[in-house]
């Protein structure tokens, strides 16, 4: 028998579809017979037409087959083999652990995001006039192009055009395309050794080989780089991640030279260069490139937000015909409204504004950090990477027992970052991230990352 409640805000026909489906998985054959429509409508007190409903939706998902004349059966798939295995209901979600003190080296303070600014350009920004029937545009929104070119040109010192940006979801999803897209011609690509791990995941998952190139003083080792197969290379010169040494002009000269020679292309990402503190932001290596031979790749997470997921690429010339050729249906995975209001927030000037209020900010938290790290370890430690970004790379220099660090780190909630499992490299090093962190926050997270800092120390 079913249970049909006539009480229930459910529809009768649905409350039958459900009962009988709940039959058919558990008890019932391939090939059973179901009563007829009149002998369920008589049995239960429902109208033909409510169980015509039920036993329509059984077939159109396949659980039962018509007949004409000889009435509806069980279909030949069985069902029993899909039954769930799993109580979902009864399964604990997992929740990410919560930590006391969180170093983590790309992370921002929650009040520092213009939440009541944002919204208000969002109202602004999705007025009745934006089409939301309309499929978006697949580089991206012709105002936001335009404002990160202005942006660009004045700021970083590159040479763009709206025309060669594409808006993406992040760096992410901007190394896949150009992965993606170049893929026919080249099949090796060359990075730093320590590098970032990202452009190593997705360029290693498209098949290319992999040339590590190790770095000195001044980033990238050019000669190394010659002498490798490859005709790409993934660099962040303004502050290369996660030494922290900067490219100097020479040898941009020399790499962009390389770059023509070989009919390669250098992938520029500009990481942290905003978010500098000692001197100004170095120009861009794109900005000084005659040859047409440089993707630049940038991202609004660290100096606006990196829960917005907004990246951008900017392309050479010559490569927007193989753009345009393969990805005329690629479609900005950037929410329409997001694009619209980070375009009148960029249009009316509240971007630069916010970068200097974020330099400002973090540099204050990056001078405390420098002043508790060296108060509260003392001569233990010297500082690998500094002045540009969201952390302080350090590492010690007397004798110290990391695996004892890590656990007594997890013991205390505290949460640490190594630079050997998210560089590709075997160079190590502590990553102590301050973005997050309040000022008197920061100071009791240093005390205690202290504190179990000289229990580890031999």
């Amino acid at each position: 028998m079913y249970i049909i409640n006539q009480d229930s805000k459910i529809p009768l026909h649905i409350q039958l579809y459900e009962e009988i489906k709940k039959d058919i998985i558990e008890n019932l054959n391939i090939g059973d017979k179901l009563s007829s429509i009149r002998k369920v409508a008589s049995t239960y007190n429902l109208s033909k037409n409510t169980v015509e409903s039920a036993y329509s939706q059984l077939y159109a998902e396949g659980y039962i087959d018509s007949y004409p004349k000889s009435g509806y059966f069980i279909s030949e798939i069985n069902y029993k083999d899909f039954k769930p295995k799993i109580e979902i209901s009864n399964t604990p979600i997992k929740t990410p652990i919560k930590y006391k003190y969180d170093f983590f080296p790309a992370r921002l303070e929650q009040d520092s995001f213009p939440l009541k600014l944002w919204k208000r350009l969002y109202i602004k920004a999705t007025d009745e006039n934006l089409d939301f029937g309309a499929y978006p545009k697949g580089q991206g929104e012709v105002e936001l192009r335009v404002e990160i070119a202005k942006y660009l040109n004045s700021s970083r010192g590159t040479n763009c055009h709206p025309n060669q940006i594409i808006i993406t979801s992040g760096f992410g999803e901007s190394m896949n395309l150009l992965a993606k897209m170049i893929q026919k011609d080249y099949d090796s690509f060359a990075m730093e050794n320590p590098g970032y791990h990202i452009a190593l995941k997705v360029f290693k998952e498209y098949g290319y080989k992999i040339d590590k190139i190790g770095i000195d003083k001044n980033g990238l080792k050019i000669e190394e780089l010659i002498q490798s197969d490859s005709k790409l290379v993934y660099i962040t010169p303004s502050h290369q991640y996660p030494k922290g040494v900067s490219m100097p002009i020479s040898n941009r000269l020399k790499l962009l030279e390389w770059a023509d020679n070989k009919k390669g292309f250098i992938l520029e990402d500009d990481y942290d260069s905003e978010l500098t503190y000692y001197t100004r932001p170095i120009p861009s290596l794109q900005g000084l490139d005659r040859y047409d031979r440089v993707v630049y790749f940038g991202t609004f997470a660290k100096i606006l937000s990196p829960a917005l997921r907004v990246g951008y690429m900017v392309l050479p010339n010559r490569l927007l015909d193989e753009y345009e050729k393969h990805f005329d249906i690629h479609f900005c995975k950037v929410s329409l409204s997001i694009q619209k209001t980070l375009a009148l927030f960029i249009k009316m000037g509240y971007f630069e504004k916010h970068i200097r209020k974020m330099r400002t900010l973090n540099k204050k938290k990056h001078e405390l950090l420098k002043k508790q790290l060296k108060l509260k370890l003392g001569n233990t430690f010297k500082i690998e990477a500094d002045g540009a970004g969201l952390a302080i790379v350090i590492n010690p220099i007397v004798p110290l027992d990391i695996d004892k660090l890590k656990d007594l780190a997890q013991k205390s909630s505290i949460k640490l970052y190594f630079t050997k499992n998210v560089s590709g490299g075997e160079w190590e090093a502590i990553r102590v991230g301050f973005g997050g962190f309040k000022e008197q926050e920061l100071i009791k997270a240093v005390d205690a990352f202290a504190k179990i800092w000289k229990k580890s120390l031999i």
